[in-house]
Parts: structure tokens; C-alpha cells; sequence
């Protein structure tokens, strides 16, 4: 294979339209690291050099290990003419540093490659933070300067379409394994451009393996499934980084195989195993500012394509006003998520939607509305110790008055904190006997009645 030809101006342009990185020197301004500064401008320099000896046009046909085999040879022959004395664990690293400035998302591969790490979150080239096991801590990585940082944003938008720039200056993505990236730039961003990375787990997660991790217990995730599999419409509510997309991914599996699911979310990041399912995304607006597709738009479109069970990952604005009348009109089974921190603000927030959605209705109507479509609330968050769990499930029961009424179901107790301060408690039951019951039964699904004894115990951590 031939990497070796003459150099061109041409390639350096090709790079640019392909978004790669062809980098800058890095002044000693921008780094407070002399050695760190030094370690960055020879894989500068290596990085240049490298992008006239080899055909861009042939990276597009050959596999990864192919490209490291072939470019590593090439970029330790340039290593070897700079006057720089690197040892092996170094030279080893400059060589996947430059591969993945050439190749992926530059400082993020190694933190994208880390399956302990579940956020990324950098705030501005030299800051950046990780979550991991639901606490965030500091790492070193750091971009070589704020226009580095942006043309990695660039990479990543424009590889789904989308763009960011003083004109469009947030933009919300997702990267090719379907990790969910937003990014907001100057002249929004005061001190420098701001990237989160909400990971997408390699390995999915399922309603098992939440109660592994004591997210709920057994007995909660078999009411679940039953709450799932008799077709009851479900709002899964929880702050950020709750996991409400994961609990929605795991309830999903229960869903019979034959029926048709419709999912619409903003970065398609949902995971459903069911054969028969129709994934619809957003689309914003382009340069003119036409050729938006909002998730309204595509809850409509919905409705037209014969849907069984209708899946938004979030609503948040007029679409959940159409989300329930879909629910109310033969779509039962549906279900979506939405930001709140207990399941009475879940509904109020639903209410709020719909009087973004512009139409007119009273707040009794809209009321009605929600307690006819809604069956139950499943309240998730993420405790002081970083661990997420299932807080709260509620069935709507109907409405007194002008309120909508509800029932706890099952609720997790705090009982106090470790010596490593991790949080403890237990689930238990409330006594209530759910309406849903007697949907199960004629699904032909039978729950202990033991699992509803009032306060009744069913984990402990």
C-alpha cells in the first residue's frame, strides 16, 4: 500500500472539508506546563508533517487497525528526525495521540474509550471534568487551545448535519456510537466554549441489571414489566442525569415483539430491541432559518404511520399536548420522559406544555386531559452519594374536582448514611392496591398481592 506522495496543498484543504484537525504551534501563553507545551508543539509538528506524506483519501477505506499499522510506521520515521528524546511509553503516546487527532475526537478518545466514565464535561480547552459512578472529578486532558476545542465541536456537528457558530451558537448532537454531545460557543459561552458528552453505554442496560446495581428491587421491576406489558401509558420523571432514558430503554424490552413502536427523540439515543420499530429525529432549522422539524411535528407525523405504542425521549414543550391525545386515542401503552423532581411537579410541568403547544384549553380541560392519558409516574433521581434510584412510583387515579389525584404505590425510605457516606434505605410499600391490577389481570398477568402489604420491606442497601 502506498502512504508515501508528493506533498500538496490540495490535502491540507481536503482535511478541512472532512473537519480533521490540522493543528496550530502552541505558544507558551496558552499552557502553564513548559513540558506539557513542548509535548503538545512536537505532535504539532508531527501532525503537519504527517498530513503531507500520506494519501487522505485512502483513510476512508481501510479499517482503523489498518491506518494505526501503516500511519504509526510513518509517524515514529518522523519522530526519529526531530532533535526531542522520548522515551517508549512516550514515544507510544504521541503515536495514539496523533492517530486520534487524525482519526476521531482528539483528547476525548481515551475519556470516550473509558467505560467508567459516563459524562464528560469540558469547560473551555483546559478544563475539563468526568463523571464517574455518579460523582465528578477533574482529569488532566485538556485541548491545545480554544480553537482546537472548536474544531473538534465542528467534527462532531457536522458529522450529523448540524452546525454551531456566533450565529447558532448552541447545537445539541450525537456522536456515531449514539452518546448524546451538546455544545455552546462563543458569544454565549463567556470564558471559553463549553462541551458535554452524555455517554452511550456500550453494554445495555436492562431492568436486570438495575436491580444488580440497587436502583430498585425485584419485586418493583416485576411491576414494571406487568405496568408495561398491560399497556399502561408511563411518564418516567427525574433531573438531569437521573437516568430516565435508561429506565425508559429498560422498560421498553417488555414490549411485545409484534406491535410497531414509533420512537421520536432530538439525538436518537434510545435502544429498543423489538424488530418492529420506526426511529424518527429532529431536525433544526438550516443557514436561512427554515427546515425545522420539531418533535410536535414528528408526533404528528406520528399518528399517521399506524403506531401501536408512541416513544418521545423527552417532551418538553406544545408536543405534550399531542403526546396525550395519542395516548387517549388508541395509542395506549406509550410512553416518554420528563424533567421534574416528584411526580405531583411531573404533571404540573405536562400542564405547562400543553399551554406552550398554543392551544386554547382550560386548566381543568388540560387537567382531564392529563389524568385520562396518564396512568403512572415513575420517579427516578440521583442521590447524594451519586447513585440513581427508582424514588417513587404513582398511579394517576383520575380527577377531584379540579385536581388530579394520585397514589403512591411504592416509595424508597432514607434510613440514614454509611461511614462512606453512601445513602441508605429501603423500598417499600405504601398499602395501596393499584387500579392497574386489574389491566394486568386481563393481560393475564397475576402480582402477588404480598407486594402491596403495607410496609412491606423489598431491599435494603
Amino acid at each position: 500500500m502506498r502512504w508515501q506522495i508528493e506533498p500538496r496543498s490540495s490535502q491540507r484543504e481536503a482535511l478541512d472539508s472532512k473537519a480533521l484537525l490540522s493543528l496550530e504551534p502552541v505558544s507558551g501563553n496558552n499552557l502553564a506546563d513548559p513540558k506539557t507545551a513542548q509535548f503538545l508543539a512536537l505532535k504539532s509538528s508531527i501532525h503537519r508533517k504527517l498530513l503531507d506524506r500520506i494519501n487522505l483519501a485512502m483513510l476512508d477505506k481501510l479499517s482503523r487497525a489498518q491506518i494505526e499499522a501503516e500511519v504509526g510506521e510513518i509517524v515514529l520515521g518522523l519522530l526519529a528526525q526531530e532533535d526531542e528524546a522520548l522515551n517508549a511509553k512516550e514515544r507510544n503516546q504521541l503515536v495514539d495521540e496523533v492517530l486520534d487527532e487524525l482519526l476521531g475526537l482528539g483528547p476525548l478518545e481515551p475519556l470516550l474509550a473509558d467505560d467508567t466514565i459516563t459524562d464528560i464535561l469540558v469547560n473551555g480547552f483546559n478544563t475539563v471534568f468526568v463523571e464517574r459512578r455518579g460523582l465528578l472529578e477533574r482529569v488532566p486532558t485538556r485541548f491545545q487551545d480554544e480553537r482546537h476545542l472548536l474544531r473538534i465541536i465542528q467534527k462532531i456537528v457536522s458529522a450529523v448535519g448540524r452546525r454551531v457558530d456566533e450565529s447558532s451558537p448552541f447545537v445539541d448532537a450525537r456522536l456515531a456510537d449514539g452518546s448524546r454531545v451538546n455544545a455552546i460557543v462563543a458569544p454565549l459561552a463567556i470564558d471559553g466554549s463549553l462541551l458535554s458528552v452524555r455517554k452511550f453505554s456500550r453494554k445495555r442496560i436492562g431492568i436486570e441489571r438495575l436491580v444488580e446495581l440497587g436502583s430498585m428491587p425485584a419485586e418493583v421491576a416485576e411491576v414494571l414489566s406487568a405496568i408495561v406489558a398491560s399497556r399502561r401509558n408511563v411518564l418516567i420523571s427525574g433531573g438531569t442525569g437521573s437516568g430516565k432514558t435508561t429506565l425508559l430503554n429498560a422498560m421498553s424490552a417488555f414490549i411485545d415483539g409484534r406491535e410497531r413502536i414509533v420512537t421520536i427523540e432530538d439525538s436518537a439515543e434510545l435502544q429498543l430491541q423489538q424488530d418492529h420499530v420506526a426511529r424518527l429525529e429532529t431536525r433544526p432549522a438550516n443557514l436561512e432559518g427554515r427546515g425545522e422539524v420539531s418533535q410536535r411535528d414528528l408526533v404528528k407525523n406520528a399518528l399517521r404511520m399506524r403506531p401501536d405504542r408512541i416513544i418521545i425521549g423527552e417532551v418538553r414543550a406544545g408536543e405534550a399536548f399531542d403526546m396525550l391525545q395519542a395516548m387517549n386515542t388508541g395509542h395506549d401503552g406509550s410512553m416518554t420522559t420528563v424533567h421534574a423532581n416528584t411526580p405531583r411537579d411531573a404533571l404540573a410541568r405536562v400542564e405547562q406544555m400543553i399551554g406552550m403547544s398554543g392551544v386554547e384549553i382550560s386548566a381543568t380541560s388540560a387537567r382531564a386531559q392529563i389524568a385520562s392519558a396518564i396512568h403512572v409516574v415513575v420517579q427516578i433521581g440521583r442521590q447524594a452519594d451519586g447513585r440513581r434510584r427508582l424514588l417513587s412510583l404513582s398511579e394517576v387515579v383520575g380527577m377531584e374536582g379540579p385536581l388530579i389525584t394520585m397514589q403512591e404505590i411504592f416509595r424508597f425510605k432514607v434510613t440514614g448514611r454509611g461511614e462512606g457516606g453512601e445513602v441508605l434505605g429501603q423500598f417499600e410499600a405504601t398499602g395501596v392496591r393499584p387500579r392497574f391490577l386489574r389491566a394486568a389481570g386481563e393481560a393475564g398477568i397475576e402480582l402477588p398481592s404480598d407486594y402491596f402489604r403495607p410496609g412491606a420491606a423489598m431491599g435494603q442497601s
